[in-house]
Order: structure tokens, then C-alpha cells, then sequence
């Protein structure tokens, strides 16, 4: 599965859910600096969608804060939990 996530980096606790813009919210609490929010927000979507860390894979968006990424083993009941649909 192919998604969209928009990461706030900086936030007090990490944390998956909600939405923004269309893309799946992730609070990290690593700096933008030298790629550790990019990796800590792939951290905390492997963890909250229940697969191993390299199952997610980056595929756009290295320096942004809005990424798409590959999720191997992801459902969408997963994904619409973590929406709150």
C-alpha cells in the first residue's frame, strides 16, 4: 500500500492518526535535522500499522514534510482506524 503522511516534527510524543490534507498525520518528537524525523515518523508508522520497520519503505519527500510511502502488510482497516473513520 502506497500513502501519504504529513510529519510534524518536534511534537511532545510521537504518535500516528488523524489526517491532514488527505495525508495520514505523524507526530514525531525528533528535530528535522539530518533525517531523524523522517526516520522516526517510518519508526512510528511501521509500529502503527503492527509490521517491521522495513516493511516501510520512503519512496517521495526525503526533505518535506508531506512523504508517500510503501507499507508492505498493510490493510485498510488499519489505515481507516488510524483515520478515525
Amino acid at each position: 500500500m502506497r500513502l501519504t503522511i504529513r510529519v510534524r516534527p518536534g511534537a511532545g510524543r510521537t504518535q500516528v492518526g488523524g489526517e491532514h490534507d488527505g495525508a495520514l498525520l505523524v507526530r514525531v518528537g525528533a528535530r528535522a535535522v539530518d533525517g531523524r524525523a523522517t526516520e522516526a515518523a517510518l519508526a512510528a508508522v511501521a509500529e502503527a500499522f503492527g509490521v517491521r520497520r522495513s516493511a516501510v519503505t520512503l519512496v517521495t519527500g526525503t526533505t518535506s514534510r508531506t512523504k508517500v510511502v510503501a507499507i508492505d502488510g498493510a490493510t485498510q482497516a488499519a489505515l481507516d482506524r488510524l483515520l478515525g473513520l
